[in-house]
């Protein structure tokens, strides 16, 4: 007699048929989560050191989030700010403001919109519009997103650009540092002004768009030193600085910002997405006003662009992620993830490195097969983890910062264990 499949098998089958296979899914179906936790449709409870992707530095159905959505959904859902403004809206372009690590003396101006790679596209429409110029500067390892423009601005081709092209011209990629592989920020900085020289006139270009701790491209920090000098270059032939702080924002790395590691850097325009929403779809472009104000009136916007939902659930993680109190549980949890992944990397040679800043952290391992097999192996004994980098073989971590001590000390075990089945 035929037994009934699972909850679990049942939507996993639906997927199958109803889905498009060209979206990568592990197989876990969740059903609800808290926290730091997710629970699968049939019960079984993994500790979650992926955060929705970034999504999640403050966890999974934090109360303040929930509480703003509860009292918005009883006003309106939806209004498009083009048809009707809404102080939700305002209210969270305020803050941005306020917590904006741009140039210029508090005069600043959001667009608020629904991914990180429309913030990213319309920064560098902003950019263009502001500079007149077209050409746009990235660099090797970058991830910006998956339209088209994003796709020609992201370092990597299979599987993110394979086959959909032609794309978007007018980008130029340059070296960006790695001192694991040693690529310097002097290499760095001598390949930018190779690709000023030789591939498009600095005159011509309106911005470079940096990642201060690259995400997809193995959770790269920037050297010290090669914000600040990478902006000399740029204000030397008139070109904006683009912060693009899609994964490495919102408290991921201790500060609000990635950026105010770095001493002495003030970027031009700043890009913020995933976790600014809390779990809901958002993203933000921020600059000072004379920037925001270039393109035509009518130029930008979007018809679900800072829905009212997404906009008060923002609001509640601005005000906690300023809060000296989530600094600190950040700070902490940075901390013991960094002194146990350590502690991981002296178990193991093939771990070559441990990087990242604050609790945005990773581990090189030697092939792309050993990675798979540790994330594998992971969400079989109950953790959740994801691998990046350009080949594969980077393990990183992006724990919810209200994570239970006694559940990172779990997931930090858990993670051992795979190393060493892997």
């Amino acid at each position: 007699m035929a037994t009934s499949a699972s909850p679990a098998q049942r939507v996993s089958d639906l997927r199958q048929r109803f889905v498009s296979g060209a979206v990568s899914t592990p197989p876990i179906v969740a059903a609800r989560a808290e926290g730091a936790r997710i629970i699968d449709a049939d019960g079984t409870s993994y500790i979650d050191f992926a955060g929705g992707l970034g999504c999640l530095n403050f966890g999974h159905n934090a109360p303040e989030v929930v509480a703003a959505i509860h009292a918005q959904a009883d006003e309106y859902l939806h209004q498009c700010f083009m048809v009707a403004m809404y102080e939700p809206y305002v209210d969270l372009c305020e803050k941005l403001a306020r917590l904006s690590p741009c140039r210029g003396d508090g005069d600043h101006k959001s667009l608020l919109l629904n991914s990180g790679a429309e913030a990213v596209e319309n920064a560098v429409k902003v950019a263009r519009a502001f500079t007149g110029r077209r050409g746009v500067i990235v660099f090797d390892r970058s991830f910006h997103g998956r339209t088209n423009l994003t796709m020609a601005m992201t370092s990597k081709v299979r599987p993110y650009s394979y086959g959909f092209g032609p794309l978007a011209p007018e980008v130029y990629r340059a070296p960006a540092p790695y001192p694991y592989r040693g690529v310097t920020t002097d290499d760095a900085l001598a390949g930018l002004e190779q690709v000023l020289r030789m591939d498009v006139d600095p005159a011509d270009v309106a911005c470079v768009v940096l990642e201060p701790v690259q995400g997809e491209g193995g959770f790269i920090p920037m050297p010290p030193d090669f914000p600040a000098k990478l902006q000399q270059i740029c204000d030397r032939h008139g070109i904006l600085y683009v912060d693009d702080e899609v994964q490495a924002g919102m408290g991921r790395t201790g500060p609000v910002w990635a950026i105010e590691h770095y001493e002495g850097v003030e970027p031009d325009i700043l890009v913020s997405g995933k976790s600014l929403g809390g779990g809901l779809p958002l993203a933000a472009i921020t600059a000072r006003a004379e920037i925001m104000d270039a393109p035509e009136k009518g130029g930008l916007g979007g018809t679900f662009g800072g829905n009212p939902l997404s906009c008060v659930a923002a609001s509640a993680v601005l005000d906690t992620v300023a809060s000296p109190e989530f600094r600190a549980k950040t700070d902490a949890v940075g901390e013991r993830l960094r002194a146990g992944l350590d502690a991981l990397a002296a178990e193991h040679d093939f771990i070559g490195e441990v990087r990242g800043l604050g609790a945005m952290l990773a581990l090189e391992l030697d092939t792309r097969e050993r990675a798979f097999h540790t994330t594998t192996a992971a969400r079989e004994r109950g953790l959740v983890l994801l691998s990046c980098g350009y080949d594969g073989n980077v393990v990183r971590i992006l724990v919810p910062h209200v994570i239970e001590d006694a559940d990172l000390e779990q997931g930090l075990q858990i993670l051992g264990e795979a190393l060493s089945a892997a």
